[in-house]
This record gives C-alpha cells, structure tokens and sequence, in this order.
C-alpha cells in the first residue's frame, strides 16, 4: 500500500524538487531497485486494476466537466486535472489533508453511505477573491494561509460545491445514474466522524491550477458506496453497447437538441448620433441608418452571423424570411 503524505510533507518535498536538493532521476533509479512491497493483511485491497482503472476514466471526465463549470462560474480559466486514484483507509486520507479545509459532505443517491469533497483552502480563497470581483494582482497580493471560513464565505464556496456535483453527477451518468444533495459542511477534518478510521475509501485527487497557482481537490468515495456496483465498472460492461441502446441515445440527444433555445437577433442597421441628439429625441425623429433600404438584413444566432433576411408579416406579427445561410462568422460588407 502506498504512503499517503501529509500537505507539510508534500510542500516539504515540491520545494526540495524545485531547489534541487532532490534529483528525480536518482529517485526513480531508488524506486526500480526496491520491487518489494508490504501489504498489510489487515486492511486488504478490495479494488483490482480493472476497477481503479475504470474508475479513472470516470473521474478523469469529471475533472473535465468541474473544469469548465468552474472557469463560468468564477469567469477565468480554471485547469483541473485527475492526479490519483488509489484505495487507503479513511484515517489515512483525515491525515493527510491540511486543517482547517473544506469538507462537502453529500450523498450520491442511489449510492449508500456518505461521500466526501475536500478543497484545499488555498483554492477556496481564490475562488473567494475571483467571486467577489477580484483579479489576478489583487489575489497576489492577498495571499496567505486561511486559518477559518466566515459565514458569507461559506455560503459563496457552497455554490461551489454544488456546481463540482452537478459534474460528479454527469460523470457518472454512463455507469449509473445518481441524484447528489449535500449533508454538510465541515472545515475541521478530525470533526468526520461517519466513517470507521480502518474503514477502505477511494481517493482520487486532483490538481487545480488558476494564475498559474496549484492546489488540490480530493474525493473520497467508501468502498461500501460502490459495493453494489461493481459488476457495472468492469471493461466488459463499460465498453459492451447495444446498438439499440446506441441509437436510443442519438435520439435523446436529438430531441434535447431540438428543445434548446436560443437568442435570435435581427440588425435593421447601425447610425451614429451624438449624446446631445440622443438626449433630444422625440417620437417621429427619423435616423439614417447605414443599410441600404434594398438590403437584406442579418439575423444573428447567439451574437454570430448565420443568416440573410427580409422583413415581413405573418399572422398579423413581425416576420421575416430566410433569404441565404452565411457559413462561418465573417460578415457581408
């Protein structure tokens, strides 16, 4: 079983790579001569490789989704990216995280048991600054070590935690499909009591990178939550589609496809007038515009030219007809 490092530890040993007091080199040439493992009876391996490697695929797509849920929400580029899946006890994944933290308590229903999320502090007070109208300088600038959480920062990193599930949820959804609520929130580690400490979990961690900053996100998942699915992650039922299944699929998202809705915008054309025009406009002011009374129009779908159009009315109600399809996003001069 590997040794799970301590957050001191594992800073202790990023510093000691970067000023080159530990060469990498000579540290895999250690590894390669030392084959022999221990293995502690007492605490036996419950997932095979197949599993974890499964699992890898899961949570590797989940980094993804989180990834691009967090870069919305906090409205700059967010990397996250799978780091580890491996099985330790419970009392080995309290150890080795960093007090106080944030701990997302939930629960993966139909999965049985509880289910962990925590996230380095560091990260949560970047997600704190970047939310509450901060940049790059000012997060710079405020660095420090996070001792506690108030009650207003709490409620912005739940929003958080709630978007990461939404994630968890989809990455999940080829396997099983889970509905993910929140029990609590913890910052102090040593407070979890819902788990035995020799109790097996699997911990996939994962590195976050905003500013060229690096920090940690873990999960914790018992074994006992995935128990009674474990004949759903082998390769054979991971890989094995029916093709009626597939082209039940096609039509699902096809249908959904089909119901989103988006922004359609008409321009009629563009005038230029001053402030003082503009403040004394009355009703029956006429305005040049730069069209051509000839011209078709553009309609716009989501702020990009796709169409040509002309003006007209259908039932009573503004109208228009599609004249051409204008491919790429480059406009008609």
């Amino acid at each position: 079983m590997k040794q799970v490092l301590t957050q001191q530890e594992i800073d202790s040993l990023l510093s000691a790579l970067n000023s080159g007091e530990l060469d990498p080199d000579a540290l895999k040439e250690e590894e390669e001569k030392n084959k022999v493992r221990t293995y502690d009876f007492r605490r036996p391996i419950k997932l095979s490789k197949e599993y974890i490697n499964t699992l890898y695929m899961i949570f590797e797509n989940f980094s993804k989704l989180a990834g691009n849920l967090m870069s919305t929400q906090v409205r700059t580029n967010v990397s996250m990216k799978i780091g580890a899946v491996e099985q330790i006890s419970f009392d080995e994944f309290i150890r080795s995280i960093p007090n106080p933290t944030l701990m997302g308590i939930f629960r993966s229903k139909p999965l049985s048991g509880i289910q962990l999320l925590e996230i380095n502090p560091n990260f949560c007070e970047q997600i704190i600054e970047l939310m509450c109208g901060g940049i790059e300088s000012d997060y710079s600038k405020r660095i420090r070590k996070k001792d506690k959480f108030t009650d207003i920062e709490l409620s912005i990193l739940e929003e958080l935690l709630l978007n990461i599930l939404k994630s968890y949820e989809a990455a999940w959804s080829e396997i099983i499909e889970i509905d993910t609520s929140i029990d609590g929130i913890e910052t102090n580690p040593q407070m979890i009591q819902n788990l035995s400490p020799n109790e097996p979990v699997i911990l996939a961690s994962f590195t976050v990178e905003i500013f060229k900053e690096k920090s940690f996100i873990n999960l914790c998942i018992p074994y006992i939550s995935i128990e009674n699915i474990m004949d759903k992650l082998s390769f054979k039922n991971w890989f094995d589609f029916e093709k009626e299944s597939v082209e039940e699929n096609k039509e699902i998202i096809s249908e959904r496809l089909m119901s989103s809705e988006v922004n359609l915008e008409v321009s009629l054309g563009k005038s230029s007038i001053t402030v003082s025009d503009f403040l004394q406009l009355e009703k029956g002011d006429i305005l040049q515009l730069d069209m051509d009374i000839n011209a078709p129009l553009r309609m716009y779908v989501e702020d990009k030219l796709h169409f040509l159009v002309k003006p007209g009315v259908y039932n009573d109600k503004l109208a228009v007809e599609v004249l051409q399809y204008i491919e790429g996003d480059v406009e008609n001069e």
